[in-house]
Protein backbone atom coordinates (compact mmCIF):
# COMPACT_ATOMS: atom_id res chain seq x y z
CA UNK A 1 0.00 0.00 0.00
CA UNK A 2 1.18 3.38 -0.70
CA UNK A 3 0.47 6.65 0.40
CA UNK A 4 -2.33 7.45 -2.01
CA UNK A 5 -4.06 4.14 -1.59
CA UNK A 6 -3.84 5.12 2.08
CA UNK A 7 -5.83 8.41 1.18
CA UNK A 8 -8.01 6.38 -0.88
CA UNK A 9 -8.77 4.01 1.50
CA UNK A 10 -9.14 6.38 4.34
CA UNK A 11 -11.35 8.34 2.52
CA UNK A 12 -13.62 6.27 1.48
CA UNK A 13 -14.07 4.43 5.09
CA UNK A 14 -14.72 7.49 6.51
CA UNK A 15 -16.88 8.92 3.96
CA UNK A 16 -14.84 11.90 3.24
CA UNK A 17 -13.61 13.43 0.19
CA UNK A 18 -10.02 12.76 -1.00
CA UNK A 19 -8.77 16.41 0.36
CA UNK A 20 -9.44 15.75 3.57
CA UNK A 21 -8.80 12.37 4.07
CA UNK A 22 -4.97 13.71 2.36
CA UNK A 23 -4.95 16.33 4.75
CA UNK A 24 -5.63 14.22 7.75
CA UNK A 25 -2.99 11.44 6.28
CA UNK A 26 -0.26 14.13 5.27
CA UNK A 27 -0.29 15.29 8.89
CA UNK A 28 -0.33 12.49 10.70
CA UNK A 29 3.03 11.86 8.91
CA UNK A 30 4.09 15.37 9.05
CA UNK A 31 3.61 14.84 12.88
CA UNK A 32 5.82 12.00 12.81
CA UNK A 33 8.56 13.03 11.43
CA UNK A 34 8.54 16.49 13.89
CA UNK A 35 8.81 14.25 16.42
CA UNK A 36 11.18 11.78 15.27
CA UNK A 37 13.38 15.71 14.20
CA UNK A 38 12.97 16.71 17.49
CA UNK A 39 14.39 13.24 18.83
CA UNK A 40 11.14 11.98 20.55
CA UNK A 41 10.30 8.12 20.23
CA UNK A 42 6.86 7.85 18.84
CA UNK A 43 4.88 4.88 19.68
CA UNK A 44 1.62 3.80 18.51
CA UNK A 45 0.61 0.71 20.79
CA UNK A 46 0.21 -2.39 19.57
CA UNK A 47 1.65 -1.09 16.08
CA UNK A 48 5.03 -0.20 17.27
CA UNK A 49 7.65 2.54 17.99
CA UNK A 50 9.59 4.86 16.04
CA UNK A 51 13.21 5.91 16.96
CA UNK A 52 16.59 8.37 15.26
CA UNK A 53 19.37 5.94 15.60
CA UNK A 54 22.56 7.76 14.89
CA UNK A 55 25.56 5.77 13.62
CA UNK A 56 28.90 7.56 13.78
CA UNK A 57 31.49 8.05 10.67
CA UNK A 58 33.39 5.08 9.52
CA UNK A 59 35.43 3.68 6.62
CA UNK A 60 33.44 1.47 3.92
CA UNK A 61 34.49 0.46 0.81
CA UNK A 62 32.92 1.09 -2.99
CA UNK A 63 31.69 -2.30 -3.79
CA UNK A 64 32.39 -1.49 -7.36
CA UNK A 65 35.77 0.05 -7.25
CA UNK A 66 36.99 -1.63 -4.04
CA UNK A 67 38.17 2.18 -3.10
CA UNK A 68 38.03 2.84 0.82
CA UNK A 69 36.18 6.27 1.62
CA UNK A 70 34.81 7.61 4.77
CA UNK A 71 31.50 6.94 5.68
CA UNK A 72 29.93 10.42 6.61
CA UNK A 73 27.79 10.52 10.47
CA UNK A 74 24.02 9.74 9.59
CA UNK A 75 20.51 9.59 11.78
CA UNK A 76 18.09 6.61 10.81
CA UNK A 77 14.73 5.82 12.02
CA UNK A 78 14.57 2.94 13.33
CA UNK A 79 11.01 0.75 13.20
CA UNK A 80 10.15 -1.62 16.16
CA UNK A 81 7.19 -3.86 15.59
CA UNK A 82 4.83 -3.76 18.22
CA UNK A 83 4.22 -7.23 20.32
CA UNK A 84 0.46 -6.84 18.83
CA UNK A 85 1.67 -6.23 15.91
CA UNK A 86 3.91 -9.46 15.53
CA UNK A 87 1.25 -12.04 16.71
CA UNK A 88 -0.94 -10.71 14.52
CA UNK A 89 1.10 -11.56 11.75
CA UNK A 90 2.60 -14.90 12.59
CA UNK A 91 -1.36 -16.36 13.84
Amino acid sequence: MNRSELIKDFGERFNVPDEEAADFVNAFFERIRQALIEGDRVEIRGFGSLVMREYESYLGRNPKTGVSTVVRPKKLPFFKAGVMLKKFLND
